[in-house]
């Protein structure tokens, strides 16, 4: 392989000729060859716009000039595209500040912008991290991911589920089925009320998120190494948060007090506090479904969802709620990664807090799995599901807790007396209440109306 000679201020490194990191970023790879997760694109790109805005802010305030923001601006727009992905090889597994990675995106817009130019134009630190500290940089680019990604990806796909069960719930607004609380027989609702719930659920979870994302508007930028702002000139901070606005569409501010972005991931932890609540929803959601649909002869039996694929490789024919699976899976690693954010952001010393990387990563794998997971679910298992009105109808119609409609009649014991017989002896409720001699055969018919009692 050949190799170019890159120095730094601890000296000379050894860089494959063909990439446009330097020092910083190869003694990053060789220091830390610690597991597979690399720092998420996602945050590269959030680096690449604080990059751009703040040359921006700079040029706006007279500290770079022209050219030099210019080129910056180039090359983050080529980072933002996706052409320089390959460039970006920096383990989780790092300092905790993001440090290197700061580093990695400065190295990469110099050596590609004087490369551009045929001629040394920009340097990592003086120009490309210009007003700017790594302690800033990170936390601001971990806040614009967060927003991003949960405003780009996650909220559309529950847009998209919850249209999907407001459909079901609409169809079957008035077909009547048992009810189950404790894994037991409860009182009738119609199939529509039961997916009403699911829906509201991912609406409730919708209005949290977006409210979670209010907080991660709060930019760190512009507070430099230690909150105080050193290096970067009076009025950097807005005019950067501005044009990190205008780049991503997204309103962004500064934070009001840069010593509390520093030190602090409260911010984080409130937000995937959402995610976490989704994906609990999600687990109900999955199992509720795939507890209706087991079976297919042998289980509840009142829904029917797509069949997928195989089920078994030994048991042919057996069809598995795998779309479920999949999504109550997602459900645990997000409330694992909601662990791990807890404890990162409890970490925080003093005036910075070095846990940063890991709990970006863990955070937009939370915002990555429940996206892709829920379209997944929808397309593949919530469109193709139905119910099956007649095993409803079978199991409604052999519920002991239709008994409940009838205590304003005869009281709880005696309803209560008329359930346990027709349990006892295997006899309809009506038999055991008429039997008893609580209600005659024609009041009992009255009473018992399954539509009245939803």
């Amino acid at each position: 392989m050949d190799y170019r000679i890159e120095r730094d201020t601890m000296g000379e490194v050894k860089v494959p000729a063909d990439r446009r990191w330097g020092a910083q970023t190869q003694r990053s790879l060789e220091h830390f060859r610690i597991g597979t997760e690399k720092i998420p694109m996602e945050v590269i790109r959030a680096l690449a716009y604080v990059k751009k805005a703040a040359a921006r802010a700079n040029l706006e305030l007279g500290k770079m000039d022209q050219e030099r923001a210019d080129a910056i601006s180039a090359v983050c727009d080529e980072i933002l595209s996706g052409a320089l992905d390959g460039e970006f090889p920096l383990s989780v597994w790092q300092t905790g500040s993001g440090t290197q990675s700061n580093m990695n995106v400065n190295e990469v817009i110099a050596h590609r912008a004087n490369e551009r130019a045929g001629r040394p134009l920009l340097h990592p630190n003086d120009h490309v991290n210009m007003s700017q500290s790594s302690n800033d940089t990170f936390p601001t680019a971990m806040h614009i991911a967060g927003a991003l990604e949960i405003k780009g990806s996650l909220l559309p796909a529950i847009d998209l589920l919850s249209g999907t069960f407001a459909t079901l719930e609409a169809t079957y607004a008035n077909l009547i089925k048992i009810g189950r609380t404790h894994l037991q027989d409860a009182t009738p609702i119609t199939f529509g009320q039961e997916v009403s719930a699911w829906r509201h659920m991912l609406e409730t979870d919708k209005a949290m998120l977006e409210s979670a994302v209010d907080y991660l508007r709060e930019l760190a930028l512009g507070g430099t190494a230690v909150g105080t702002g050193l290096n970067a000139p009076k009025g950097f901070d807005e005019k950067a948060a501005a044009a990190v606005s205008q780049l991503t569409g997204v309103a962004f501010v500064t934070a009001p007090n840069k010593f509390h972005a520093l030190t602090s991931k409260d911010q984080m932890v409130f937000a995937h506090g959402a995610l976490k609540a989704l994906a609990a929803d999600l687990m109900k959601i999955a199992n509720d479904i795939r507890w209706l649909a087991s079976g297919p002869r042998c289980g509840l039996g009142e829904i029917t969802i797509p069949a997928n694929e195989p089920g078994s490789s030994i048991m042919p024919g057996k069809v598995n709620p795998t779309q479920c699976e999949a999504l109550t899976m997602v459900a645990v690693q997000v409330m694992a990664n909601d662990t791990a954010i807890g404890l990162c952001a409890s970490q925080g010393n003093f005036q910075l807090n070095v846990f940063a990387p890991v709990c970006i990563h863990n955070f937009l794998q939370s915002v990555r799995l429940l996206s892709d997971a829920m379209v997944s679910f929808r397309a593949n298992c919530a469109v193709g599901l139905s119910p099956i009105p007649e095993k409803m109808a079978e199991n409604l119609s052999r519920s002991l807790m239709l008994v409940t409609c009838l205590n304003p009649l005869i009281g709880y014991e005696n309803a209560a007396l008329t359930a346990k017989k027709a349990y006892d002896e295997g006899i309809s409720l009506r038999d055991a209440c008429t039997l008893q001699g609580f209600l005659a055969p024609e009041a009992f018919d009255a009473a018992m109306k399954p539509e009245g009692m939803v």
